[in-house]
C-alpha cells in the first residue's frame, strides 16, 4: 500500500476496525492500533505517561509513517490525541481546546462568555470540603458530579442535605479515577489565570433542566465549524439514565438549526481545529428553551453503527478526513434502513446475572434481525454493583443496534429483541424493556 495513509486508532478493537474498514476509500488507508484497548477503555487507572510512551513507541514502529491519528474514545484518549499529533506535526486541535471540553467547568465558564442563556446555575465545589453539606452551593434540587468523568459516573441528583452528605461521600472516594489523569494532562497545557479554576478534584454542581435529549455531531477544519447529523438521546423512566440514541432526529427543524448555531457559536469561541465534535443539548419543548449539556472534541462511538444502518458508512470517515486535513464528503441515506437506534437494557436495582446470552441465543437474535449487533457487558454470575463506570441510579447490561422503517419498528424490534436475549437475575428487578 505505497500509496495508501497510515492511519493510528488509540484502542482499536475488532468491532471498530470493522467499522473503519467499511468507510468509503478504506482499500487506500491501512489502520494501526495504537494502545492497547483494555488499557485505555475502563482500566482500574489512567496513567498517562505510561501511555505516552507506549504510543510514541508503537508510532515509531510503524513502517512509512503515520498520516493520521484519530480515537472515538472519551477521556483519556480525547487528550491524548492532541498531545500525540503535535509530537508529529499532524493536523489536530490544542491541548488547551480540548482539556476545555473535558472538565465540565471550564465548559461551562466558556459557555457563559458566549452562549449564556443557554446554561443552567451551576457553581464550584470542592468535595473536600466538611462545609458544603451544612451551606449548599445551590438551593435544592441539583445535580453534583465531578468535573471530569464520562457517562455520568459519580453523578447525583440532590434533594436535600443527606442526598449532599452520600454524593460527597461516593465522590471522595472515587474522583481521583479520573482527576489525577486530568491534572496530570494540565501540567502540558498553557491555560494562564484559568489553570487554578480547573483542577480535576473539583465537583460542579448544576441547576436541575429538562427536556428533549440531543445530540449535534460536526467537526472542524481550519477554524470553519461544519454539522452535519443530530441525533436524538432517550432517557429512561428515572430521566436519568440514557436508555438509547435514535438517528435522524425528529426535532422540528428550526430547533435543530438553533442548536447547530449555537454548536458553531461555542466550537469557535472555544478556539478548537482540526477536530470531529459532538454536542448535546437540552430542548425544553413547553418553554422553547435550549440547554447546552456538554462538548465532547471527537464523534460519538455510540452514533457509529447508525450512521452505518442509515448511511451506509461510520462517521469515523469524518474523522479520518479531517485528521487527513480534507473536507469531509459524507454521504446520507445508502444505508438499508430509515432510521436506526441504539438501545441499552437497563436493570435500576442490584442483583446478580443467573442468566446471560449464550450463542445460541445471538445467532437467533442474527437469524431474526440480520443487521442487529450485539454487545453485552455482563456474564453469568455476576453482580451488577461490579460493572465499571455506571451511573448512580441504574446499571447497562449491554449495547444493542438495530434499523428499522419506522421508530415504532425500532421500538417492537428492541422488545422482542430482549425477549430472544433472555437475561435474568436472581431477584425481580425493575428495567427499561419489559
Amino acid at each position: 500500500m505505497s500509496d495508501g495513509k497510515n492511519i493510528a486508532v488509540i484502542g482499536l478493537d475488532d468491532f471498530h476496525r470493522q467499522l473503519l474498514e467499511d468507510v468509503r476509500g478504506a482499500d487506500n488507508y491501512c489502520f494501526h492500533g495504537l494502545i492497547p484497548y483494555h488499557h485505555i477503555v475502563n482500566p482500574d487507572r489512567y496513567p498517562i505517561e505510561e501511555f505516552l510512551h507506549s504510543a510514541q513507541r508503537e508510532l515509531s514502529e510503524i513502517e512509512g509513517g503515520v498520516d493520521a491519528i484519530i480515537g472515538h474514545w472519551d477521556f483519556p484518549t480525547t487528550s491524548l490525541l492532541p498531545l500525540l499529533q503535535a509530537q508529529l506535526g499532524l493536523n489536530g486541535p490544542s491541548l488547551e481546546s480540548v482539556l476545555l471540553c473535558e472538565n465540565k467547568y471550564a465548559t461551562r465558564l466558556v459557555g457563559e462568555e458566549i452562549i449564556p442563556e443557554l446554561l443552567p446555575p451551576f457553581a464550584l465545589v470542592d468535595p473536600r470540603d466538611d462545609a458544603v453539606a451544612d451551606d449548599p452551593p445551590l438551593p435544592y434540587p441539583f445535580w453534583l458530579k465531578p468535573v471530569v468523568a464520562f457517562s455520568s459516573t459519580l453523578g447525583f441528583r440532590v434533594d436535600g442535605r443527606e442526598d449532599l452528605k452520600h454524593a460527597l461521600q461516593q465522590i471522595r472516594a472515587g474522583i481521583d479515577k479520573f482527576a489525577a489523569p486530568f491534572n496530570t494532562l494540565m501540567q502540558r497545557a498553557h491555560l494562564g489565570q484559568r489553570r487554578a479554576l480547573l483542577n480535576g478534584k473539583f465537583c460542579i454542581a448544576e441547576g436541575i433542566i429538562s427536556g428533549r435529549g440531543t445530540t449535534v455531531e460536526g467537526y472542524v477544519l481550519d477554524g470553519e465549524p461544519q454539522t452535519y447529523a443530530i441525533i436524538d438521546s432517550l432517557r429512561g423512566p428515572n430521566q436519568v439514565s440514557f436508555v438509547g440514541y435514535h438517528y435522524p432526529s425528529d426535532l422540528p427543524e428550526e430547533v435543530g438549526q438553533r442548536m447547530e448555531e449555537a454548536s458553531c457559536r461555542i466550537v469557535r469561541h472555544l478556539g478548537l481545529r482540526h477536530t470531529p465534535f459532538n454536542i448535546e443539548f437540552l430542548w425544553d419543548e413547553e418553554l422553547d428553551k435550549l440547554r447546552l449539556l456538554e462538548i465532547n472534541p471527537r464523534i460519538s462511538k455510540s452514533h457509529s453503527p447508525l450512521f452505518a444502518l442509515v448511511d451506509g458508512a461510520s462517521h469515523h470517515e469524518v474523522a479520518i478526513d479531517v485528521a487527513l486535513g480534507r473536507e469531509p464528503r459524507f454521504r446520507r441515506g445508502a444505508g438499508r434502513w430509515r432510521y436506526a437506534a441504539k438501545f441499552m437494557p437497563r436493570v435500576y436495582a442490584p442483583a446478580r446475572v443467573t442468566r446471560a446470552p449464550t450463542e445460541g441465543d445471538l445467532a437467533r437474535l442474527r437469524q431474526r434481525f440480520p443487521d442487529a449487533l450485539f454487545f453485552s457487558h455482563v456474564h453469568e454470575g455476576m453482580e451488577l454493583s461490579d460493572l465499571p463506570n455506571q451511573d448512580s441510579y441504574s446499571f447497562e447490561l449491554g449495547d444493542l443496534f438495530l434499523g428499522g422503517n419506522s421508530r415504532e419498528e425500532l421500538t417492537r424490534h428492541f422488545h422482542e429483541a430482549m425477549q430472544i436475549l433472555g437475561f435474568r437475575f436472581s431477584q425481580r428487578v425493575a428495567t427499561n424493556y419489559e
